[in-house]
């Protein structure tokens, strides 16, 4: 979790608000409401607690998952789920068949400074990762804001080793 600033040998890859990509899901969502329109049959609408994030690759090979650097500056919880390399957001509405399992969830209890998270889940989503960073230089990430927390109260990382 929130540890030391990355060594020289790590790659720090900041989970970072695409504010375009979610009002654009956001409108798309308020236009099949209003029209009364409905979704795509697989379709992923983007819900009033989500919004999307990216990270961007600056190296792509040789990369191994070391951790996540998750901090919530108030008691809440998020849970990160990563979109597939098929999803291209200029082209393509997201559908629920290119969200990743498992989802990586995280927390900070009242009264506590400390995160918490599902362990093995988040171990396996970060692995994921550094094989999905091998042919994405891009990655995009559903992020859902409960108990409280809003995207400004997250700052969240995924750190690597460079092999």
């Amino acid at each position: 979790m929130a540890e030391d600033e990355p060594k020289p040998t790590q790659l720090d890859t900041p989970l970072v608000l695409d504010e375009d990509l979610t009002k654009q899901m956001r409108l798309r969502l308020e236009s099949l409401k209003q029209r009364r329109g409905k979704r795509q049959d697989g379709e992923k609408l983007l819900q009033p607690a989500e919004s999307v994030y990216r990270t961007d690759f600056i190296q792509q090979q040789r990369l191994q998952f070391e951790r996540w650097d998750v901090v919530l500056d108030k008691p809440g919880k998020v849970t990160i789920t990563s979109t597939s390399q098929i999803w291209t957001p200029d082209l393509t509405n997201p559908m629920t068949r290119q969200l990743l399992d498992p989802a990586a969830i995280f927390w900070r209890k009242e009264d506590s400074e400390a995160m918490d998270w599902n362990e093995a889940d988040a171990l396996e989503f970060g692995e994921r990762l550094s094989e999905l960073a091998k042919i994405r230089r891009v990655m995009y990430f559903l992020i859902t804001f409960s108990e409280g927390v809003k995207p400004a109260n997250l700052k969240a990382s995924v750190v690597f080793s460079r092999l």
